[in-house]
């Protein structure tokens, strides 16, 4: 019985080795780095539901460590929504963030991985420690959704679908962006009208304080890619802060306030998860009381709009793109429906659905 326990245990890991390929992906920074794949012990620094909406839910099994503030802290309902459906999740150690300098090398070394995926940001957060992790042996790949253009979005998928074995499913996610993307890009330059003059901003600090607006990322980059003139291009590269009264001077004919589940106690702009629709609608309205914004063309002509800051910078993003399309020309995307597609992704790709509010207008 010992023997043939042993010699089973033997095809086992022989199969499992022949199934494992060795590599060379090439990541977005253009480096070639060597893995075996699919990979079987991961540290994921960030895109957790990029991660497991491209590599499935099994690709979780293979999760050895994770950037647990990326998630939880960070989109706290979401974490909620899966770990009431995967506890399992709660007990993936916690290797730390890098934009709060608490994340740690010994702790990412200590769990013997295959691979430390990153988002570029976090890569380039790293500095000297990618040596310390390189000198070990231990590979990194470098994937990013927050640039926002449609070369990375794909490559990305592209890379999760190899490292996850999923490179099928990969291919398919990423055919359906790219034709989302195509269609807004193709139906806007056909068209041939005027861009409207667009502002975006993470309204997370209430009506009575500016926060970040985007330059060539993000939302700023959305807006540019949905055919907008993003307002605060000429003075914010990537993201930050604009003079309110440049804001007024340039006179934004659409505008979007971002928002996340975590202002609910304050005037902050809500979106998300459990959000109920017409506490974010009172709180956009909050924003449009602003000094001088009350002869702004947007203000005046309603067009000013909730977005779910959680649905940028990911594959899943499609929508919101939509959403801006829809609100920038209203009647080239009259027959788009942005946030139903949202959900709809979730449930063709991902164990949970989120309900609440993930796009709004001033009036529904």
């Amino acid at each position: 019985m010992k023997t043939f326990a042993l010699a089973a245990l033997s095809a086992a890991l022989i199969s499992g080795a022949a199934q494992a390929e060795m590599t060379t992906i090439k990541d977005v920074l253009g480096r070639s780095v060597d893995i075996d794949v699919p990979a079987q012990r991961v540290v994921l620094g960030f895109y957790a539901e990029d991660y497991m909406a491209i590599g499935t839910e099994q690709a979780f099994d293979n999760v050895v460590g994770i950037s647990r503030d990326t998630w939880e802290a960070w989109r706290p309902a979401s974490w909620k929504l899966y770990t009431d459906y995967r506890p399992s999740l709660k007990d993936i150690p916690d290797v730390g963030e890098i934009e709060s300098q608490t994340f740690s090398v010994e702790k990412v070394l200590s769990l013997n991985p295959d691979v430390v995926l990153l988002a570029d940001w976090q890569y380039k957060g790293l500095g000297m420690d990618v040596d310390t992790l390189e000198d070990a042996g231990i590979p990194i790949v470098v994937v990013d959704y927050n640039a926002q253009t449609l070369e990375r979005h794909l490559q990305s998928t592209h890379i999760i679908g190899e490292l996850t074995g999923q490179e099928a499913r990969a291919d398919k996610i990423a055919d359906e962006y790219e034709t989302l993307v195509t269609d807004i890009h193709t139906k806007i330059a056909d068209a041939g009208l005027k861009k409207p003059r667009t502002y975006i901003e993470f309204g997370n600090q209430g009506p009575s304080e500016y926060s970040f607006t985007y330059g060539k990322n993000m939302w700023g980059a959305m807006v540019s890619s949905a055919g907008g003139d993003n307002i605060a291009a000429p003075f914010v590269e990537w993201w930050g802060p604009i003079n309110p009264e440049q804001v007024i001077a340039s006179n934004p004919e659409v505008i979007f306030i971002a928002g996340t589940e975590s202002g609910k106690k304050s005037d902050a702009m809500v979106m998300g998860q459990g959000i109920d629709r017409k506490l974010a609608q009172q709180r956009l309205a909050g924003f449009t009381k602003r000094p001088g914004w009350e002869d702004l063309s947007a203000v005046k002509s309603q067009r000013v709009y909730g977005i779910y800051q959680g649905a940028s910078r990911t594959i899943l993003d499609g929508s919101m793109l939509q959403f801006i399309a829809k609100a920038q020309y209203p009647e080239l995307f009259a027959d788009l429906t942005p946030e139903q597609n949202y959900l709809d992704f979730y449930q063709r790709y991902l164990p949970v659905t989120p309900s609440g509010t993930f796009a709004v207008s001033l009036t529904k």
